[in-house]
């Protein structure tokens, strides 16, 4: 069985803390929301079922073809992903624009989407680093590489499966005669094809430093 240290344990937290924070930006910009938000809103109106519950739904189905794929993905920064991003972002929008009264004008939209952004894909690669275990949907590149003999780099899988997402969450917004603008915009094209190589950069640049995992590693 693994052990994890606090450095490890605090970098997944951090990085899960960040991917929350992102979303919120992404949502308080109004330009659009992240890929798997996007493929879950779309999914959720056609059939009439609440995206909270839609997308506990589809992590559970997601959760189970990574554990008999890439089972090493899952760990305690699994459910820390699952359950806390959404409730992080959740209190920050409420913070910020219920409580504090911040007005969104747009300097300050696009500053968020860019913010958001950033800090989505640095969160993403401070807890991938960690290796405590990382959402299924953020496994899906490394089960892309996997089985296609590492012929597709991380950043092109990432790219790959974040347009798939979009797509399918159109064809289901239109099929349910749904606004697409509600949840496509210029933030979603912009994390899509941004994420997988900023979240490479970020993740190189950590691994780079060291943090002391690689010893960790090697000594479990």
């Amino acid at each position: 069985m693994k052990k994890y240290s606090p450095k490890r344990f605090g970098m997944m937290m951090m990085g899960n803390l960040l991917i929350g924070t992102g979303v919120a930006f992404y949502r308080m910009s109004g330009f659009g929301v992240d890929a798997f938000s996007c493929m879950n809103l779309g999914i959720s109106s056609f059939l009439g079922m609440s995206f909270g519950n839609w997308q506990l739904m589809v992590n559970t189905m997601m959760l189970i073809v990574v554990w008999f794929t890439k089972r090493d993905c899952i760990g305690p920064g699994t459910i820390v992903n699952m359950v806390g991003v959404g409730y992080t972002a959740d209190f920050l929008l409420w913070l910020c624009v219920e409580q504090a009264g911040v007005q969104v004008t747009m300097p300050l939209r696009i500053l968020c989407l860019l913010t958001g952004t950033l800090f989505a894909a640095l969160g993403c690669a401070f807890y991938m680093a960690a290796d405590m275990g990382i959402a299924p949907y953020d496994s899906t590149p490394l089960i892309i590489t996997k089985y296609a003999g590492e012929k597709i780099s991380f950043r092109a899988a990432r790219v790959m499966a974040d347009v798939t997402a979009i797509v399918i969450g159109i064809v289901f917004c239109l099929l349910g005669r749904g606004n697409i603008w509600t949840i496509v915009g210029l933030g979603t094209i912009l994390n899509a094809c941004c994420s997988g190589p900023l979240i490479q950069f970020f993740r190189g640049r950590i691994e780079q430093k060291g943090f002391g995992l690689a010893m960790e590693k090697e000594r479990q």
